[in-house]
């Protein structure tokens, strides 16, 4: 066999363990992964790593485990400002008498700038290297993404009543096709047309977006079935369950990421797995608003991509992934009845492989894989909350909390290092959100004691 000479690469990451969340391939102790260009390279077992590259820097993390990046699959960035503003109420009273009020008198695109900001700081503390995100002025968005080094999916905000964002369903649509010639092929951020749900959508503006689906090739983000009441309202108007209504109009398919899903009868399982639709869990929100529980080990087990979000921190109250993913394996045993159900490797593929997977990003995040975007976090393992280390997977599911995450890379660039962030300034945005926690306060304070 010929000599091949060591590459010349960026930066070599020695680990205690890597966990590449690739099928069949299991938690690997004492190996290295390399970064170049943006992309990964390896992992080797440290010894076997000169003969692969040949580093200008190396990182020794003694007592870390490597994971890709945390892919929060349904969030409401923009939201953030929100947070602890209209607590302890069901869906539909939070929505229509508190959250949709305020946004009409005080959203615009500097509050969502800022409150996205704030956002993606927390997320990129807490591990998180992509997120999907659904809310107003995504064209606000877009800069701040950018700024943070953070990748994104821009759900555009499509409904049939007028928001800050738009007048109706047509314009929204409209908006996204300027949006995504705007943006072209951008190395951080893709579109997905981000109709609300069934309910804020009839059915002219169902054939609309399946027409711009078509146009566009873009993924479609939706709420669907989010509460028992939401089913009960769709059967009463039209005589059918709201995703048999989605099928129906042509929309249901790889492309489509329907989140919630907390009510889930035969038939819609069925259509889930012939259309090949993900779905999108969002536990702690679900629980926090009183919608249901999704049943993620029924739908794994009939082969249904399940990803992971937290949804907004005005309904959760944080985005922070680690804690999701554990309450999202708690609950699957909890709901299921089976202690086996959601086992810690596949609650954190749930938060990797499996959310790139519904977003569509599968064949280049959400594994530690060789010619993978280099986007991976490294988790400092030894804290009093989470040692002996017996099985890494274990102590990264049910133990660590998101302070433990020491470094973050984002294509390949460090937005994180030693637990500080690289390029964000942490007490301006602290300064930011107080002052619209004063702006808000008259308002947050006639809501809620």
């Amino acid at each position: 066999m010929p000599f091949t000479a060591p590459r010349d690469v960026e930066l070599l990451i020695e680990a205690r363990w890597i966990l590449p969340m690739s099928d069949g391939l299991p938690t690997l102790e004492h190996h290295a992964i390399a970064i170049d260009g943006g992309h990964l390279l390896g992992p080797w077992p440290i010894s076997e790593a000169p003969q692969h590259v040949r580093p200008a820097r190396t990182l020794h993390l003694t007592h870390h485990a490597l994971l890709p990046g945390l892919i929060n699959a349904h969030n409401h960035a923009g939201m953030s400002l929100m947070r602890g503003f209209a607590d302890d109420l069901p869906l539909m009273t939070w929505l229509n008498e508190h959250i949709w009020p305020i946004e009409a008198a005080h959203v615009n695109p500097d509050f969502v700038a800022a409150g996205t900001r704030l956002a993606c700081a927390e997320m990129l503390a807490s591990g998180t290297t992509t997120f999907a995100d659904m809310y107003l002025a995504p064209e606000a968005v877009v800069p701040v993404v950018e700024a943070a080094g953070m990748r994104a999916q821009l759900c555009t905000p499509l409904i049939d009543f007028p928001t800050p964002w738009s007048m109706d369903f047509e314009s929204g649509v409209r908006q996204t096709e300027a949006l995504q010639a705007r943006l072209g092929h951008h190395p951080l951020i893709s579109l997905a047309l981000g109709p609300h749900a069934p309910y804020t959508v009839g059915d002219e503006s169902l054939n609309r977006l399946r027409e711009a689906r078509e146009h566009l090739a873009l993924p479609i983000q939706m709420h669907v079935h989010e509460t028992r009441d939401e089913v009960d309202q769709g059967l009463a108007k039209d005589g059918k369950r709201p995703l048999r209504r989605l099928f129906d109009a042509g929309l249901l398919g790889p492309h489509f990421q329907a989140v919630h899903m907390t009510q889930v009868d035969d038939e819609d399982l069925a259509l889930l797995r012939e259309t090949d639709t993900a779905v999108i869990h969002c536990p702690q929100s679900n629980l926090k608003l009183a919608s249901g529980f999704c049943p993620v080990a029924r739908l794994q087990a009939a082969g249904i991509t399940v990803g992971l979000g937290t949804d907004g921190a005005a309904s959760n109250n944080d985005l922070d992934m680690f804690d999701e993913l554990k309450t999202a394996a708690l609950l699957a045993k909890g709901v299921s009845g089976n202690a086996a159900a959601l086992p810690a490797m596949a609650a954190l593929a749930l938060a990797t492989r499996d959310s790139a997977k519904a977003l569509g990003m599968s064949d280049r995040r959400g594994q530690l894989r060789e010619g993978f975007d280099a986007d991976l976090i490294a988790v400092d393992l030894e804290g009093l909350n989470s040692v002996p280390v017996h099985h890494p997977a274990s102590a990264a599911v049910y133990a660590v909390q998101s302070r433990q995450v020491s470094h973050v890379w984002v294509a390949g660039s460090a937005r994180v290092a030693a637990s500080e962030f690289v390029g964000l300034d942490r007490q301006a945005l602290l300064e930011e959100a107080r002052q619209y926690e004063h702006a808000l306060r008259p308002v947050a304070g006639n809501v809620t004691d």
